[in-house]
């Protein structure tokens, strides 16, 4: 399939050290897919679901100790351990790969090795890249084909560059002891050993998209960032592009597939989507951001999604979708996970394939829900309903604002402005989430998370907020306008006290109204919080008061805020910026 010198030397290497009985090319043809797919079948592998009511769809189980991304597994391996920085595992890389290797060797034998060649981002688009993922499971052939674009065009593009990624991934026993999810960004390098779940062997995701690609970014003058990215038509037609980074649980996916309420999609107003968790963002030639949704598909967490928090992803999940660990009802042939409805299967597997029924469930009892808190979909972006135009093109949507959020439920007002690129490279610094029930450990601790790529930073953070302050400088007046939002303030009582879903939108016209010049805002210690009458609450069930409240910036709050921040700060030593520890001392000095 190619006659690239590096890749077949490569692919040579590999064969040596795993001995696989057979050796497949991945060429994407429809034929060898299907043939894949009966095999997956016959094996048990995967199980195949109702084809009338969801058509062309599987469900798959993992291995119970083997559910979730690992982070106490997860390694940057530089040559240099400050390299990788505090926020990340090191491990020299010759150790690693002797260690990894060990591990590996013979480890396809009586087994096919499958040879995967993918592209990040549309097929030849300048800010698309390429990688060759060797693994010995037909579930990530599979899965790779829904996240990303695979098969022989692929390989016409590479041509004899040696600008790929090789990703490297083995089952071994699926032992969590010698589980390793490895990154040596020098070397453009991914191996991952004895996992089987999506997030830790699908090595295109955050092993790829976020992990090596931030170090190639930093390198390059590009950004990769953990952001979806939407498209807001207004009534005139007239589209503007929003990248927006969020920590888990806070409604990312939700806001990439937003449906707009019913007084404002009257009016005309739309949302596509482009990217509902990665955006890969270069200056273009008229000197604006331009951002690509790398991935081809949704991996999406299933508890939860339903047709009123997430129409659009449920859509996208009725047909070609792979399922992993949730439920299977027996009586239609279907799958079921808490929050889907109202209506559990009375004859059911849960997700390890033991008979399942309602009345073994207890809520504070997550071993005795029917699918797996982190069960996944994953899905082709093609079939969301509301996927933008600008998907495929390749040549990306220029980005007219950046927005940062989290969970808090007083310190932070419902959205404001940063005054500047340098002072939103500050707040994106100093994200943070308070957790949830949904979390391990106790509720309303703050965790920091800048940018919300804490877990996926290939290199050090401090040269990572420094790249941000560096591109901020090359884009200038054509920098992209910094916000943060909280959809999640609550009463005394513990009570949300802004509607959020659909009705985000309206905090979405105000950033873009901001954008444009359009709207005004009051100057707070903390950035530009909007004058309450210009956030449009028609149809909606509040008061200015109550609105009021949940833009309110608190200097008290604040004040412990700062110091929090100072705090977090320390662990980046020397590597952080000086612009920022100015701007946590004009902040301190805002708050008197």
């Amino acid at each position: 399939m190619t006659n690239n010198k590096q890749v077949l030397a490569w692919v040579e290497e590999m064969k040596n050290l795993v001995k696989p009985d057979n050796v497949m090319w991945i060429d994407g043809s429809e034929q060898q897919l299907n043939e894949l797919r009966e095999l997956a079948v016959k094996t048990g592998e995967l199980h195949k679901l109702n084809e009338e009511m969801l058509p062309g769809c599987y469900l798959h189980r993992t291995n119970p100790n083997d559910v979730a991304r690992v982070e106490d597994r997860t390694f940057i391996c530089t040559t240099k351990q400050e390299d990788a920085g505090p926020t990340n595992n090191w491990c020299a890389p010759a150790e690693m790969y002797k260690k990894l290797y060990d591990i590996a060797r013979g480890s396809y034998m009586g087994k096919t090795m499958y040879i995967i060649p993918f592209s990040m981002g549309p097929i030849g688009s300048p800010l698309a890249k390429i990688g060759i993922e060797i693994t010995d499971s037909v579930y990530v052939v599979l899965n790779m084909i829904i996240m990303t674009r695979v098969g022989t065009k692929v390989l016409d593009t590479l041509g004899d560059s040696n600008d790929w990624v090789r990703a490297f991934h083995s089952r071994c026993d699926i032992d969590p002891e010698k589980r390793y999810i490895c990154q040596f960004p020098e070397d453009n390098t991914i191996i991952s050993v004895n996992s089987g779940y999506g997030g830790n062997v699908l090595l295109g995701k955050k092993c790829f998209a976020l992990r090596i690609a931030s170090y190639q970014g930093w390198k390059e003058g590009w950004m990769a960032e953990h952001m979806l990215i939407l498209g807001l038509e207004n009534p005139k037609g007239e589209v503007k592009y929003i990248a927006a980074a969020f920590p888990s649980a806070c409604g990312k996916t939700n806001l990439a597939m937003l449906i707009p309420p019913k007084y404002l999609k009257e009016k005309g107003y739309k949302v596509w989507t482009v990217g509902d968790d990665i955006a890969w963002m270069r200056i273009g030639a008229d000197g604006r951001l331009y951002a690509i949704n790398p991935e081809n598909g949704f991996f999406g967490v299933a508890p939860g999604t339903n047709e009123k928090s997430n129409f659009n992803a449920l859509e996208s999940t009725k047909k070609n979708t792979i399922f992993t660990n949730v439920a299977l009802n027996l009586d239609t042939n279907t799958v079921w996970w808490e929050g889907l409805d109202k209506n559990p299967p009375e004859n059911a597997l849960e997700w390890k394939g033991n008979p399942w029924n309602p009345s073994m469930f207890v809520k504070a009892d997550k071993s005795t829900y029917a699918a797996h808190p982190n069960s996944r979909f994953t899905a082709p972006a093609e079939n969301c309903p509301c996927i933008s135009e600008e998907f495929d093109k390749g040549a990306g949507v220029p980005i007219s604002a950046i927005i940062f959020g989290g969970r808090r439920a007083k310190c932070t007002p419902l959205v404001y402005q940063s005054k500047n690129w340098e002072n939103g490279v500050f707040i994106g610094s100093a994200m943070a989430s308070e957790t949830t029930a949904a979390a391990a450990g106790a509720v309303g601790v703050v965790r920091r998370d800048p940018m919300a790529m804490l877990p996926f930073c290939g290199y050090h953070m401090g040269d990572y907020f420094q790249h941000w302050l560096d591109m901020g400088k090359k884009l200038g007046d054509k920098a992209p306008k910094i916000f943060n939002v909280n959809w999640f303030r609550t009463d005394d009582e513990g009570n949300f006290l802004w509607p959020g879903f659909g009705d985000n939108m309206r905090v979405l016209n105000w950033i873009i109204d901001r954008c444009e010049g359009k709207a005004d805002a009051t100057e707070t210690a903390i950035g530009f919080v909007p004058k309450p009458e210009d956030i449009d609450l028609t149809d909606l069930d509040m008061d200015m008061e109550t609105l009021k409240s949940i833009l309110t910036v608190d200097a008290e709050t604040w004040k412990k805020e700062a110091a929090e921040i100072e705090e977090h700060y320390k662990k980046f030593g020397d590597k952080l910026p000086a612009e920022l520890k100015n701007q946590l001392a004009t902040l301190k000095a805002n708050l008197g």
